[in-house]
């Protein structure tokens, strides 16, 4: 399997997509007209205001919230929290474990300038149920503007049900022209390294200049991580520091194989 290089892969390469097909696309009623019969309402300051899915561009996004709230209760099963993401500055809702993961590594990959948790309530039709509807999980809009929706289901638990819901987000992801995954698992160890790294990722006082002394000996090729660390004038302290640096992309290393101090790290960009 090719390594994934942290200092330059992109979030599509860390996940396993779940892919809906044509027999859940045939399941919709998407004939003529069908985005002047969807309809889809989000939450704002000023209480839920509904749009038809032609009509989408227009969403004030900046002003809008969750479309539904994350509680707590004494027998539920999923576990709901509140994830910090550098990306941001701020905290995003997440409705479960599994949610919480794709934001930590969506804030690795660093290419969110804004998450909304839980966006929208999408109402739909079916050829054979009629009206349906289904939330996705995130609407992240990435640095260069574009939109990325997000569903997250780990692959064994995709009924026939969601499969639809999700057929029925991706066509309108597909109209407005965003982009739309199913996060269904992860490349191996890629959730391990990364929640490693994001010990770190918040910023770090550097008095001793270690991390130049970091990045100075990576420049001279690649090195496993305890010689690395060894390399500086304070090698216990110069492995947090290290492990911020990979956190930010100006060190490298295989997010595909455990993190440890054989693992080697390279300064960001160098040629693999």
């Amino acid at each position: 399997m090719a390594p994934l290089l942290s200092d330059r892969c992109g979030l599509d390469e860390l996940f396993l997509e779940f892919g809906t097909g044509e027999a859940e696309r045939g399941c919709l009623a998407v004939g003529p007209g069908w985005p002047a019969r969807w309809t889809t309402t989000w939450r704002t300051s000023g209480g839920d205001v509904t749009f038809l899915v032609r009509d989408l561009a227009s969403v004030p996004l900046a002003d809008c919230e969750p479309s539904r709230r994350f509680g707590w209760g004494t027998r539920q099963w999923h576990r709901p929290g509140l994830e910090f993401m550098v990306s941001t500055g701020r905290l995003h809702g997440f409705e479960s474990l599994e949610e919480r993961n794709l934001l930590l590594v969506l804030d690795f990959a660093g290419d969110a300038a804004e998450v909304l948790s839980q966006p929208f309530r999408l109402r739909f039709q079916t050829e054979v149920s009629g009206r349906n509807e289904h939330i996705p999980d995130f609407l992240a809009v990435l640095r260069d503007g574009s939109r990325w929706l997000l569903d997250v289901r780990p692959g064994g638990r995709i009924g026939d049900d969601d499969a639809v819901k999700f057929a029925a987000a991706a066509e309108v992801a597909l109209a407005e022209g965003w982009r739309y995954s199913v996060v269904g698992g992860w490349r191996p160890h890629v959730l391990s390294v990364v929640d490693t790294l994001s010990a770190q990722r918040r910023p770090l006082q550097d008095p001793l200049g270690l991390q130049e002394q970091l990045l100075g000996a990576a420049r001279g090729g690649a090195s496993p991580f305890g010689e690395l660390a060894g390399s500086t004038s304070l090698p216990a302290v110069a492995r947090a520091h290290a492990l911020h640096l990979l956190w930010h992309r100006r060190l490298g290393a295989d997010l595909g194989s455990p993190l440890g101090n054989g693992s080697l790290i390279w300064a960001a960009g160098d040629a693999r």
